[in-house]
């Protein structure tokens, strides 16, 4: 039963922000959740952005590619974590008028937005990188270093921030991500050491491509889920086979159609379904029990469950 409730709670504080912050809610460490990551977010998006447009412009001042590949790195985790702070804040808004869902599905949104948003970040320091392999510049390597250096401290201060809080998925990634942005940060110190050592120019360049190519990975991951999101495909960890089998196996329940599992949002899942039930009418209680084994089971929140008695024998049309 416990963890029935932890899912249940994990549903019943508003059941928007769901994975921004009721998850931490759901378990009853930290109740200033809310408040704290907002501050998390705020603080961490205003360091960021500064430091993106700072490295950026390093970059271009003092030849370095890297630096500026880096900084499209760190844009790319901004862009990362605005999303998920908007996210977190759109879900809370409660569905009015026309909205019926809410906001949620803006996460869906923003999420492709982002990865459109890093294509191009990619194109621009591709062709930039490639520009610079045919009319070579010297870096300077120890501007190269410090900026970087910048870059490792501002990632790190920035991770623990959201120290706390892996349980919950949005925040979960906004800390890998900075960690992730330290290491490269660390690269393109390590970048610039060697061309202090050996001279050799053209490191700055391979380790700009090695960074596009970091980026390109991310995007491709973030495209392909957030374009199947659009496309309203079942959310990768429920296994509808599964589903099915589980409403089949209900008691009473001779056939089930209609199945549909979509993402609200990034964090939400909605269920429809149509049980068969010949012997008996579904009281209250039954429906209760059947959106709870489905909350707890497969972390659905939002099931609508249709009974029919079956004497149409609509066979397999329907």
């Amino acid at each position: 039963m416990a963890h029935a409730h932890a899912h249940h709670h994990h549903h019943g504080h508003d059941h928007g922000h769901d994975h921004a912050h009721s998850h931490g809610h759901s378990h009853g460490h930290h109740h200033h959740a809310p408040a704290d990551f907002g501050r998390a977010f705020a603080i961490g998006i205003a360091l960021n952005t500064g430091f993106v447009a700072i490295e950026a412009v390093a970059g271009f001042l003092y030849g370095s590619m890297a630096l500026v590949a880096d900084a499209g790195h760190n844009l790319s985790d901004v862009l990362a974590l605005a999303l998920a702070w908007i996210a977190s804040i759109a879900a809370k808004r409660p569905a009015t008028g026309r909205f019926t869902y809410g906001y949620k599905s803006s996460t869906i949104l923003a999420a492709l937005a982002n990865a459109l948003l890093l294509a191009i970040a990619i194109g621009a320091i591709l062709f930039e990188t490639l520009h610079r392999l045919t009319e070579p510049q010297a870096p300077q390597p120890s501007a190269m270093m410090a900026v970087a250096g910048i870059g490792i401290v501002i990632n790190a201060l920035t991770a623990m921030l959201f120290m706390r809080g892996q349980s919950d998925l949005n925040i979960r990634g906004a800390y890998l991500h900075m960690a992730a942005d330290a290491l490269v940060s660390v690269g393109v110190v390590l970048a610039g050491l060697a061309i202090l050592l050996t001279g050799l120019v053209w490191i700055d360049a391979a380790v700009s491509l090695a960074i596009v190519a970091v980026i390109a990975w991310g995007t491709w991951g973030l495209a392909r889920d957030s374009v199947a999101m659009s496309l309203l495909a079942a959310p990768p960890g429920i296994e509808l086979a599964e589903v099915r089998r589980h409403l089949a196996g209900l008691e009473g329940v001779a056939a089930v159609h209609d199945l549909h599992v979509w993402p609200m949002s990034t964090t939400e899942t909605a269920l429809t379904a149509h049980l068969v039930m010949p012997q008996r009418p579904a009281s209250d209680a039954f429906l209760h029990s059947v959106t709870e084994g489905l909350r707890t089971r497969f972390g659905v929140h939002h099931a609508t469950i249709q009974i029919e008695s079956g004497d149409t024998h609509c066979g397999a049309s329907c």
